[in-house]
Formats: C-alpha cells, sequence, structure tokens
C-alpha cells in the first residue's frame, strides 16, 4: 500500500544486505522528468500502469537488489507473477488510520482524493489486499520502528 514506508525500509534493507536499492517509483520519475502525480494527471493511470510494467519487469531480470514497487504495482499479473516466480516479496501493512493520517500530510498520491481520503483509503485497500497477501511474507509495521521492521525481514528472509 501506498506510504507504508517501502522506500525507507527497503533503502535500510539493502544497505543491510549489502545489495543495490531501487525505487521503482524514483526511475519512473527520473525516466519521465516528471512526478508520478504529475504523469498520472498528464498522461492518466493506464499511460502510468503499462509505464510501471515495462520498467519493472526490466528491473526484475536483474539479481541481488531491494526493489520497492509502487503500491499498485503488484496488482499487474505480469508483474506479480514474475515476482513470484523469482523473487522474495513482502508486504508491509500498516493499520489504515495511520496511513489516513500520513496521506493527510502530503498531497503527492494521485489515487487519493484529499476531500474524501478515508473513503478513498478504504476502497483502495479493499481492492488490494487479497492481492497483497499473495506475498511471500506479510510483515504488520504497527508498533515497530524502522529497524524493527528491518530485523524481521532479514529473519523471515534467512529462514
Amino acid at each position: 500500500m501506498m506510504g507504508v514506508g517501502k522506500s525507507t525500509i527497503g533503502r535500510l534493507l539493502a544497505k543491510r544486505l549489502k545489495v543495490k536499492f531501487i525505487d521503482v517509483d524514483k526511475v519512473i520519475e527520473r525516466n519521465e522528468k516528471k512526478s508520478i502525480k504529475r504523469i498520472f494527471k498528464e498522461n492518466g493511470e493506464v499511460y502510468f500502469r503499462k509505464l510501471e510494467e515495462k520498467i519493472t519487469s526490466k528491473i526484475l531480470k536483474s539479481n541481488k537488489k531491494v526493489i520497492a514497487l509502487g503500491g499498485g504495482a503488484f496488482m499487474n499479473n505480469e508483474i506479480r507473477e514474475k515476482i513470484l516466480k523469482s523473487c522474495i516479496s513482502f508486504w508491509l501493512k500498516v493499520d489504515l488510520n495511520k496511513l489516513i493520517k500520513r496521506y493527510k500530510k502530503n498531497n503527492r498520491r494521485p489515487l487519493l482524493n484529499q476531500k474524501n481520503l478515508e473513503t478513498d483509503v478504504k476502497k483502495i485497500y479493499q481492492m488490494r489486499k487479497k492481492i497483497y497477501g499473495l506475498a511471500n511474507f506479510k510483515i504488520n509495521c504497527d508498533n515497530m520502528n524502522k529497524s524493527q521492521i528491518v530485523e524481521k525481514i532479514l529473519l523471515s528472509y534467512e529462514n
């Protein structure tokens, strides 16, 4: 889910594993020379999702990396199948009320309307949770700090 800390945790995890970290959204923004929100506004979600699939598929071909996907990437069948076949995936789960508070602090999420924020978040989460549940591991991040989340991922990864 967007805003759970995938980039922050991914960066810390990559450092611990001594591997490269790739944030797919950042790669897209660099390639397009504009923010994700602007891509959505100017080109639409369909354009963004095709771009996301193409870039993610290319990134997934390389080994020994920690990759932070965008919140909707795992919903894509092609991306999800490649990940489940050749990677170890983690669903970082955070309480919806905590996420809503985070979203209120920034307006960068293209799928969220600040006026209907709670409704939008709950609707998106309901649509995505079953698919997110297909990840190899689910990490409940509530009541854990960044270091504890990284440690839990490492323990799951090593077992």
